[in-house]
């Protein structure tokens, strides 16, 4: 009862990648784990599929091609650049303060990049990590939410030849905004508890090291960049902290009524390469280059799909 399937699979690994899945903030949703992996005394570096203009960025950032390598001194040549903010608080508490950063390309290249980054820090585990569960969509949904980013880096993830391949997703709920119906969440989480992929699920608490850091790095990211926070994150922090329903952080947020709950604290896991074979479209992406063909070919293929109807909870 006190152990999981995740914790069983990661218990053997030394070198984890954990990896924000769908861009922007979502590398910090990764952070608890990442954190308690480190307490652990496993080697875990944290990578994300950047927002920025990283082609701007000095020559010597890159590590590889489509790899920056992001340290607390990195020069941002632009105004959102939440890799850079983390890398800041993570030399702030003494932590191993790189961040790995991707740009906004198709699935070819990315794989690629991964490929290089995970041969380069011999790497025994991926984590990629939703703020969210709209990674947790086969394509045939009422709603997919913002699926390219996402099934962007699943896509390039999968292809990796890596012990140990994990989608861990944080912020259940939040994806309401962007038409995705949660009982079907929870419908595809009961198909890959069938498939013998679901690997279960552990609350984020304050009362935790890790729990805590994760409120003051969440903090620390609305201070640094007051006018565009993170509306995942501030969601899933104010979780964390026992507020419920409509909590307001930001500005970002008028106009809208959130429903923050214990449920956003909460990490769901999966099984990478079972979560990849589930989804209806995804071999469709492996050809792509540029992020706009990803949208291209999800747009082609909900043209073709009839989507299966949203459900209510019953409750």
């Amino acid at each position: 009862m006190f152990g999981s399937p995740l914790s069983a699979r990661l218990e053997r690994c030394s070198r984890i990648l954990v990896a924000g899945a769908g861009g922007g903030s979502d590398v910090y949703a990764g952070l608890p784990l990442a954190l308690t992996l480190r307490e652990a005394g496993k080697k875990v570096h944290l990578a994300n599929l950047s927002f920025s203009h990283l082609d701007a960025l000095d020559l010597d950032v890159w590590l590889f091609e489509d790899v920056a390598e992001i340290r607390p001194d990195t020069e941002a040549r632009d105004w959102y650049f939440p890799e850079g903010c983390l890398a800041r608080w993570l030399a702030m508490h003494g932590q191993p303060s790189t961040v790995y950063a991707f740009p906004k390309v198709g699935v070819r290249p990315l794989q690629a990049a991964y490929a290089k980054l995970a041969a380069y820090l011999d790497l025994d585990a991926v984590v990629l990590v939703d703020g969210g569960t709209d990674i947790l969509m086969r394509g045939d949904e009422a709603g997919l939410g913002t699926p390219a980013d996402d099934m962007t880096s699943l896509a390039a993830a999968h292809a990796l030849d890596v012990p140990e391949k994990i989608v861990a997703c944080l912020g259940f709920g939040v994806d309401a905004y962007h038409g995705v119906n949660h009982a079907q969440v929870l419908e595809n989480l009961a198909a890959l508890e069938r498939d013998g992929a679901y690997l279960g699920a552990f609350s984020v608490s304050r009362s935790t090291k890790a729990g805590a850091l994760y409120l003051d790095a969440v903090a620390h990211a609305q201070a640094e960049l007051p006018a565009y926070p993170s509306i995942v994150n501030g969601s899933i922090a104010a979780a964390v902290r026992g507020e419920f329903g409509d909590v307001r952080f930001t500005d970002r947020t008028k106009g809208s009524e959130l429903f923050v709950n214990p449920l956003m604290a909460i990490y769901f896991a999966v099984d990478l390469d079972a979560l990849a074979r589930r989804s209806l479209y995804l071999d469709r992406l492996q050809d792509t280059v540029l992020m706009r063909q990803v949208h291209s070919v999800i747009e082609a293929f909900r043209d073709e799909v009839t989507p299966r109807p949203p459900k209510a909870f019953p409750h």
